[in-house]
């Protein structure tokens, strides 16, 4: 017999999964009708701006303790609220005095993206949307923010994302 919290964490953890994915598939459908109404061009940056704006609101409310020469710290506490423990966004993790560097191995955005038949070029164009909250998360802190999203020949993973304290 299963244990009732092991089963219930599955579940919620497949649950999570789940309304990440419906996340994706609302940028999808978004970006597809917003380049039918405004070309693909205008599409994209009202996306990137909104889904940015999004990411300065949550570090308004998750970094409030924190400063520019803060990285490391920041990098840490975004890594401890981690959707399933980090099991939904894991990473390679490279630390330093001033700086910390995040490899993502895997996306539930990409992985959405990917099963819905998406071609490279839109998949690219997805993860730079996706990318932005990362952007307005991050340098609404003040740190250095450096991202690098997939791109076709970037590998199986998915973003790379630096941050550095601002005096280094």
């Amino acid at each position: 017999m299963t244990d009732p919290e092991a089963a219930r964490a599955e579940k919620l953890s497949l649950e999570l999964d789940s309304a990440f994915r419906n996340r994706a598939d609302l940028y999808r459908l978004f970006l597809e009708e917003l380049t039918a109404e405004l070309g693909a061009e205008k599409a994209e940056a009202v996306m990137i701006r909104t889904i940015e704006k999004r990411g300065r609101e949550v570090a308004a409310a998750a970094f409030t303790d924190f400063g520019p020469n803060d990285a490391p710290a920041i990098g840490e506490a975004f890594l401890a609220v981690s959707p399933d423990d980090g099991r939904m966004y894991p990473t390679h993790v490279e630390r330093g005095p001033s700086h910390i560097a995040f490899k993502v191995k895997r996306c539930p955005l990409k992985d959405a993206w990917v099963e819905a038949g998406v071609g490279e070029e839109k998949l690219a164009t997805l993860c730079r949307i996706a990318g932005a909250f990362d952007r307005g998360l991050f340098e609404a802190t003040g740190v250095r923010f450096a991202n690098v999203t997939w791109t076709p020949g970037h590998g199986t993973g998915c973003c790379h994302i630096a941050l550095t304290n601002k005096d280094a």
